[in-house]
């Protein structure tokens, strides 16, 4: 695929769950080295579109195309190949309670290559450290840790596999605003360190305003807009306008304005 090409392409995108239509002639475009924030209403299918995308669930019509090829048609190989170059973080962590951190993290490892058990420690243990969590954090399990560490095991885990896109889903939700606030400037470097493209499901007006360069507001079926923020925000759609332009979007917006302030002074 060429640069220009976006590394997620959904054209005419129907879900449909009997006879409730979720989505309706979806289009979108995601680039390569962007964090794209997807926003959306309760039951808006924000979660039903990132499972479209990774294969998790098949829609009733339409296309997706992933590093340039169609999901729908891809033969198991290709499509594992595919999937290795997503990695994944579910809305509570998904962690398996029975296996440690550390062991969460070396599944994904053990499972597409056969390496060395001493490289597979190493390994996770880098993936835990790039998670912004302790060394020994590694060797809790899932029930012995708060939220916000939570999140960043799940982070690591899906780190594993060096993937090229993440997919985040409410990754801020139950954290108080400084975990919040420390998540999302840990998806920034890795961003930026890695060169990961985000695909990030929020509702969080502090994210979108400040790591996400394009944001997508999923209504009626269908993204309505898909843009930087500025364009977004004069859209004059009503829930974008409420959701946007109402007292916590205003707070977030001088949030971020004033952070990019305190950049620009140092």
């Amino acid at each position: 695929m060429n640069q220009d090409e976006p590394i997620i392409r959904i054209r005419g995108l129907r879900n449909q769950f009997g006879s409730q239509v979720v989505h309706e002639n979806l289009d979108l475009d995601v680039y390569r080295g962007n964090i794209i924030g997807v926003v959306g209403g309760s039951g808006s299918g924000k979660s039903v579109l990132l499972r479209s995308i990774i294969g998790l669930g098949r829609p009733a019509a339409g296309s997706i195309r992933l590093f340039g090829e169609e999901v729908s048609t891809l033969s198991d190989s290709r499509r594992a190949l595919i999937e290795r170059r997503c990695g994944v973080l579910f809305q509570n962590g998904a962690l398996f309670s029975s296996l440690t951190v550390a062991e969460n993290v070396a599944v994904a490892l053990t499972e597409h290559h056969d390496l060395d058990p001493q490289l597979v420690v190493q390994l996770s243990n880098l993936k835990i450290a790039l998670a912004g969590l302790p060394l020994e954090a590694g060797d809790k399990y899932p029930s012995q840790l708060s939220g916000g560490m939570v999140k960043r095991a799940a982070l690591a885990r899906s780190l594993a596999l060096d993937p090229d896109i993440l997919f985040l889903d409410e990754p801020t939700a139950g954290l108080d605003p400084i975990g919040a606030a420390a998540f999302d400037q840990l998806i920034l470097t890795l961003r930026d360190s890695l060169g990961l493209t985000v695909f990030l499901i929020t509702h969080d007006l502090d994210t979108l305003y400040t790591i996400c360069d394009r944001v997508a507001v999923l209504a009626d079926k269908r993204i309505l807009v898909a843009d930087s923020l500025d364009v977004v925000e004069t859209n004059s759609n009503e829930w974008i306008q409420e959701y946007f332009q109402g007292p916590r979007g205003r707070a977030a917006q001088r949030a971020a304005a004033n952070h990019t302030d305190q950049h620009a002074g140092h």
